[in-house]
């Protein structure tokens, strides 16, 4: 005897979402790990680029982030792609902080300092970063990434009276170069102490110019 399927069950729809919700919770949680596993790959990458210089074996990124070579692999084909993602990451940062100083009239300064601190963490990376050829698409596209990002930052700065106003955004290669003379210290201390005197100059310099003009 054929018995009629009853879509409209009650029971079976029930039965139904509840196996839907799973599958999606858990492609979901997979999605999770897959981006935290992504995550602690960067952060090992980090830690170890920041401590022997860019050309370390990955197999210490490896060892750091306690995953498998194929993992590193998976996510990462090559050195290439993941300091390219450790650079996509510091823009990632770099808009994430615009993003939370909202309209502050100083998020200028607040973002030269995020950007002081990356020299002093990560002097490897940023030495390498400051080295490449600016023709190369990554970098090229980072840097009008940043660029962007700080346009309203300035237009603040300078409503405000917090900084000439001659300050265009195309200007921040040249901060950016001011504040990498940090890295000619050989600790971390030397790093700090050099970033904060260029910041403290950087600051000054670009007030003070912009106090005489009002």
């Amino acid at each position: 005897m054929c018995v009629e399927q009853q879509t409209d069950n009650p029971v079976t729809q029930r039965l139904a979402n509840r196996t839907y919700l799973s599958d999606t919770e858990a492609m979901t949680t997979q999605r999770a790990d897959a981006a935290a596993r992504r995550a602690l790959i960067l952060d090992a990458a980090d830690h170890v680029f920041g401590q022997h210089g860019v050309t370390a074996p990955l197999d210490l990124v490896v060892e750091r982030a306690q995953v498998g070579r194929a993992t590193l692999y998976r996510n990462f084909p090559d050195r290439t792609a993941l300091i390219q993602a450790l650079l996509q990451r510091t823009v990632d940062r770099i808009r994430r902080q615009v993003e939370q100083l909202g309209d502050r009239d100083d998020a200028l300064f607040e973002v030269f300092e995020g950007m002081a601190q990356r020299i002093i963490d990560s002097p490897a990376l940023a030495d390498y970063w400051r080295a490449v050829d600016s023709d190369v698409a990554a970098m090229r596209i980072a840097r009008e990434t940043v660029r962007d990002l700080l346009e309203a930052p300035i237009a603040r700065a300078k409503a405000a009276g917090l900084c000439r106003p001659d300050l265009e955004k195309t200007d921040i290669s040249l901060i950016s170069g001011m504040l990498g003379a940090a890295l000619r210290g050989k600790t971390r201390e030397e790093r700090a102490h050099l970033a904060g005197r260029a910041l403290q100059l950087l600051r000054g310099g670009l007030q003070g110019a912009a106090n005489q003009g009002r």
